[in-house]
């Protein structure tokens, strides 16, 4: 009987590499230092409480990151109307129905934004579509917790099955840290 390898975890591909109260908490001056170039969003409970229209602290973000050098995508699975507006109002790029967790919605979002996978970052707030279909690309995910806990119930029930996964991730990070 083979062993497995130390560390291993059944998990593994749901885990994302940093997980962060808020998106308006991730330290990007030092992640653009580090060398990435692109980011990659999720809209709803990531930037704004679902189905909320892009506001100032979104608008301010998007401002910031252009100004220290990073090329930006919003990755929706949400339909064209809810994303279009969105992302003029950030004046970003966009693919909508973007499919997550497949590998495609990420790999066009990089293409329009002519980055690829070593210096692209995503940020989202649900590990089974958001963080598994970055991992899947292979780029740095970072989860971050949703703005606000009224969901659709698909989204909702999602969670529940998120909250093991999510125990067993921060389990992981305090032995490691220890």
């Amino acid at each position: 009987m083979s062993e497995l390898p130390k560390g291993f975890s059944v998990f593994g591909g749901l885990y994302p590499r940093e997980y962060i109260a808020s998106t308006y908490e991730i330290d990007f001056e030092g992640l653009y230092q580090a060398g990435y170039r692109g980011v990659l969003f999720d809209v709803d409970n990531t930037l704004v409480p679902h189905d909320a229209p892009a506001d100032q602290r979104s608008i301010a973000l998007f401002e910031r990151l252009r100004k220290l050098g990073f090329s930006t995508c919003l990755i929706s699975n949400n339909k064209e109307p809810r994303v279009t507006p969105f992302a003029d109002a950030l004046k970003t790029q966009y693919v909508y129905k973007a499919g997550k967790p497949r590998r495609r919605g990420y790999q066009e979002g990089m293409k329009r934004m002519g980055t690829h996978k070593g210096d692209t970052l995503f940020v989202g707030d649900q590990l089974f579509t958001d963080i598994w279909g970055a991992n899947r690309a292979g780029m740095y995910s970072i989860l971050v917790k949703p703005m606000n806990p009224r969901e659709e119930i698909q989204i909702v029930l999602k969670r529940y099955l998120e909250k093991p996964v999510l125990y067993c991730y921060l389990r992981r990070q305090r032995r490691n840290s220890s």
